[in-house]
């Protein structure tokens, strides 16, 4: 649900996992073909595993990480792994890119950028849910646009700040 001055939009599960259906509907009708996909941790390790099992696909994960201060509001100096996990072999081929939105897409096209360096990288597209209008990167495939660029509150968020035992109170009885 996005507020009515459009600074936050609410994700619940429901609609999360909607999304990454209607994200996975939009990559299949355009009818491209690939052989692995790379989800960039941790939004997009979600995402990235639901197209992996419905496209039965390789999934293989490269971490990045650029929001850390503010409890993960603001932006700062971007990382990106040295290695790419995979499940078998190297990155290669066609590859399906996927994240959970492209912010301010400075993540997105730096990756994106180092992915089409790689010789063995043959075809590069990507895929998020969500594209804010201020993203400096668009990718090839996402399910929203995002026109007031709204911070989103995703439903996993609440495991930000919980620990085990904030957790464990939860099964008291």
């Amino acid at each position: 649900m996005l507020t009515d001055d459009g600074k936050h939009l609410y994700v619940s599960w429901d609609e999360y996992h909607l999304l990454i259906e209607r994200l996975a509907l939009k990559v299949h009708a355009s009818g491209w073909e690939f052989d692995q996909i790379l989800c960039l941790a941790r939004g997009g390790m979600r995402p990235g595993d639901v197209l992996s099992r419905v496209f039965d696909k390789p999934l293989g994960i490269m971490s990045t990480s650029s929001y850390r201060a503010e409890a993960g509001t603001i932006q700062g100096r971007l990382d990106i792994a040295k290695y790419i996990t995979m499940p078998k072999g190297e990155l290669a081929g066609r590859v399906l890119l996927v994240d959970d939105l492209a912010d301010s897409g400075v993540t997105l096209k730096a990756v994106v950028e180092r992915l089409r360096g790689m010789p063995a990288i043959s075809e590069l597209r990507s895929a998020v849910i969500w594209t804010k209008s201020v993203s400096t990167y668009t990718p090839d495939y996402y399910v929203e646009m995002l026109e007031t660029s709204p911070w989103i509150h995703q439903p996993f968020e609440e495991y930000d700040d919980m620990r085990p035992d904030a957790l464990a109170k939860k099964f008291v009885v």
